[in-house]
């Protein structure tokens, strides 16, 4: 049984029996709610007020890569759900099928696809690369016209694979954005802080150590497009040291992305939160400031509070409220 729940830019759709959840939404445009000095957005946003959006100027489908998630982020609902293993490449299909089907759109500018919602790619990674090669593109222009279509795979760097074998998928995906994508597709490492002590109880000790994803990227090739990205959700506790981030990784192919931490309930529970992030700028300028100086590329993405309440950000899982 599949079960819709409107948002105010999309829908979420939790498929009760197979244990999938995954939604489309809107985008408010870069404009809006971005700060990124190198892209020529050097507004600071204070906050993001929500208004209409429409599809065909982005459509933006999140789908699960896992039934739940192994992982044991603080800061993540995912782990809420009992875990069913991974999603198969037919689903990964169905996903991303349904959300343009029940969208009814026909028509984008750019379609972002993100494997966010549900679990760790890198655990499912012969489907996940396979569909994003072989099957996404044939599958988003059979339902629709879409100018610009962008797959972004973002992983946690689980340190259950060992770091010879996610460095091979990581290079693995590196190969789809720069030949098969020309550049079009966004890689997305998940590193919340450059304190090795912090790092380890925000992943629960699941995630590489930093010298080994420094070791990692270190190998990745030059990116074709757009560079790859360290991305950063930020707290007042947050420990984001900009020199010891150059020490890890190289300025030439990584930019650094900061979000807040989004409001999931274990979040909550855990007290993790980004205290008025919604609404002063002041918030992230104390991180953004000291890297824009170390010579860094910085994105600064705000959501709205009307999208956070919704659920549709990273870290939630209405699944995980199922009982």
């Amino acid at each position: 049984m599949i079960k819709e729940f409107k948002t105010r830019t999309g829908a979420i759709y939790c498929d009760t029996e197979k244990k999938m959840e995954y939604l489309y939404v809107g985008d408010y445009g870069k404009e809006n709610n971005i700060k990124a000095d190198f892209l020529g957005f050097k507004k600071e946003i204070n906050s993001v007020p929500h208004h209409d959006v429409d599809l065909r100027d982005k459509m933006v489908v999140t789908i699960s890569t896992q039934k739940g998630c192994p992982m044991k982020c603080m800061f993540c609902d995912c782990p809420k759900v009992k875990f069913g293993g991974n999603i198969s490449r037919e689903e990964l299909a169905e996903e991303v099928s349904n959300s343009i089907n029940y969208s009814g759109c026909k028509y984008t500018e750019r379609f972002n696809l993100h494997l966010a919602r549900m679990g760790e790619p890198s655990f499912n990674a012969d489907n996940v690369l396979e569909f994003l090669k072989t099957d996404l593109r044939n599958l988003v222009n059979g339902m629709m016209k879409a100018d610009t279509i962008h797959p972004v795979f973002t992983t946690m760097l689980p340190k259950g694979l060992g770091k010879e074998k996610l460095r091979d998928i990581i290079l693995r995906f590196c190969e789809i954005k720069n030949v098969d994508y020309s550049g079009e597709a966004g890689l997305q490492l998940s590193i919340n802080s450059t304190d090795e002590k912090q790092r380890e109880e925000l992943f629960r000790g699941m995630s590489l150590t930093l010298e080994e994803i420094s070791e990692i990227c270190r190998d990745l090739p030059e990116p074709v497009g757009r560079k790859y990205t360290l991305n950063f959700p930020v707290t007042d506790k947050t420990i984001l040291d900009p020199k010891e981030l150059t020490r890890l990784f190289d300025k030439e192919k990584f930019i650094v992305k900061i979000t807040p931490i989004h409001e999931t309930n274990e979040a909550n529970e855990n007290g993790i939160n980004t205290p008025e992030g919604y609404y002063k700028y002041d918030v992230y300028r104390q991180f953004e400031q000291p890297l824009l100086e170390e010579g860094w590329q910085v994105i600064v993405f705000i959501p709205s509070k009307e999208e956070d309440e919704d659920r549709i950000t990273c870290g939630n899982a209405l699944l995980s409220l199922e009982k």
